[in-house]
């Protein structure tokens, strides 16, 4: 049982620091962790969602402290996302897992280009001649993110922060910030729902939630302090990593 409580207050703190590094939430560290430790899988999504609220709100609350929290950037992606995210789940029920993840992992491959996109239009000029409407593109980029988290079953972090910085020509450091700020809203609507459900496991989601609050302490500090390229590259380097896991799954779940 202790070594259990270790284990979890570790992988807390990781996926705390990639929460206020790269601004996801964490469940894609949090729900592997869980199920090999024995829990369901709807137990492990669910008690990572509390997990993740205490992680964001510690992360964001830093953020707001140093001044780099802008609320209304966060309401105008994370109200559209908790409203599109029941599109995503009732979409998600509909399709083969294995079809979900191989598009899950295209989707983590699509981001990775649009990371790269975004570097290369470096003349803010040629971007500001889009004429993207920044309420419109706001709206937008927290509805896409609110499907395709419901729809896969990941925080939104991974679509927010290309499509930010490619439509509202954000750089990563405050693309990843409001990203968030706006997981806060999103895991308070998916934890309310899985309480009602009985599938919250609040002993174990504590204690990954005090260790993802040390974690996103941590990061969000560290992250004004890095170079926006390195930041770029650990980003990029992690959808790399979870598009393979992803695809590995995909396999696994077609061979099954």
């Amino acid at each position: 049982m202790r070594e259990n409580w270790l284990i979890l207050a570790t992988g807390g703190l990781f996926s705390g620091i990639l929460a206020g590094l790269l601004g996801i939430g964490g469940g894609t560290v949090l729900v592997p962790l869980l199920v090999s430790l024995g829990y369901a899988p709807v137990q492990a999504v669910a008690t990572s969602s509390l997990a993740i609220l205490v992680t964001s709100i510690s992360g964001s609350i830093q953020n707001w402290r140093m001044g780099y929290f802008n609320w209304k950037r966060v309401s105008l992606l994370g109200f559209p996302a908790v409203v599109t995210s029941q599109i995503g789940v009732y979409t998600a029920s509909r399709i083969l897992p294995y079809i979900l993840l191989l598009a899950f992992g295209i989707l983590l491959l699509i981001n990775i280009y649009l990371v790269n996109l975004r570097q290369h239009l470096t003349n803010k000029q040629a971007l500001t001649e889009a004429h993207f409407n920044p309420l419109l593109a706001r709206l937008f980029t927290g509805g896409a993110a609110g499907i395709l988290a419901g729809l896969f079953g990941v925080g939104g972090g991974v679509i927010m922060v290309p499509l930010q910085m490619l439509l509202l020509n954000e750089e990563i450091k405050v693309a990843i910030q409001t990203s968030l700020g706006v997981i806060v809203i999103t895991a308070i609507s998916a934890t309310i729902g899985h309480t009602v459900t009985g599938n919250v496991l609040f002993i174990p989601g504590l204690l990954l939630g005090c260790g993802g609050l040390l974690g996103a302490q941590i990061s969000t500090r560290v992250l004004p302090k890095l170079p926006d390229r390195t930041v770029s590259f650990v980003f990029r380097l992690f959808l790399g990593i979870l598009s393979i896991y992803v695809f590995w799954q995909a396999w696994q779940s077609y061979s099954a």
